[in-house]
Order: C-alpha cells, then sequence, then structure tokens
C-alpha cells in the first residue's frame, strides 16, 4: 500500500546554488532508484535557525513530497546522515486525506463508583490521673 510522505531538510547555508541543486537532484534520484512516486521538491530558500546546529546559524530549506512504500526512509535518511552536506533532516508519514481510516467504536458504557463513607475517629478523652508529661 502506498502512503505519502514529506521530508524537510536543512543543507549548509555556504553551498552555492550549484551544489545545492546538485544535492537536491541526488536526493530525488536515490527516490526514484527506490520506486518512489510523484516526487516534488521545492527549495525554501536560506533562512536563520532558531538555534545553532553543529555551529550553523543559517540553512537552506528543502521539502520533498513523495508517495511509497516506506521502503524508501530508511536508505533516504541514511544517505543524509552521512552526508556533510544536510545538517538536518526528519520525514514525517501524512495522513491519506482521500481514504480516511473509520473506526467502529462500540458506544461508551458509564459505571458509577460505589460511594465510600469514611467515618472520622472519635476522640479518646484521657482522664486527669493517666496523662503524664
Amino acid at each position: 500500500m502506498s502512503s505519502n510522505y514529506e521530508l524537510m531538510y536543512i543543507l549548509r547555508a555556504d553551498l552555492t546554488e550549484e551544489q545545492v541543486q546538485q544535492e537536491v537532484g541526488k536526493y530525488q534520484s536515490l527516490l526514484n532508484d527506490y520506486n518512489a512516486e510523484n516526487i516534488s521538491s521545492k527549495t525554501l530558500g536560506k533562512r536563520r535557525l532558531a538555534y545553532p546546529i553543529k555551529k550553523y546559524t543559517d540553512g537552506v530549506y528543502v521539502q520533498v513530497n513523495y508517495s511509497g512504500d516506506g521502503k524508501q526512509v530508511a536508505p533516504l535518511e541514511r544517505s543524509m546522515r552521512l552526508s556533510d552536506e544536510v545538517i538536518r533532516y526528519l520525514t514525517t508519514k501524512l495522513k491519506d486525506v482521500n481514504n480516511p481510516v473509520v473506526e467502529e467504536t462500540e458506544p461508551a458504557v458509564v459505571v458509577e463508583a460505589p460511594t465510600v463513607v469514611v467515618e472520622a475517629p472519635t476522640p479518646v478523652e484521657e482522664s486527669p490521673e493517666e496523662s503524664t508529661l
């Protein structure tokens, strides 16, 4: 069964435009090699990172959407993990909006908890003769 995936990765900001396109092409061809379908990628441009990653404060964001059976995720992420150009990556499996899974649930049964009454202990009065200080 084919599922939809979104891959977001950040490339180093010091790469040239040609190197960025080369990296994007490399990962698209890797997806093609693993039989991914409907591959679309967008280069979102250079942006400031929320916090420094590997001493980088800026990065080039790239978003890739594709359909596949899930066997593409591990080799793609392994390739990114070993690459010096990729700072960070995240693959997300998207919900299928065309074929939502509707779960049938049974009506909830409400059970009342039994009421427990706890009485406070009565204080014991001490006679003056028994009390010692």
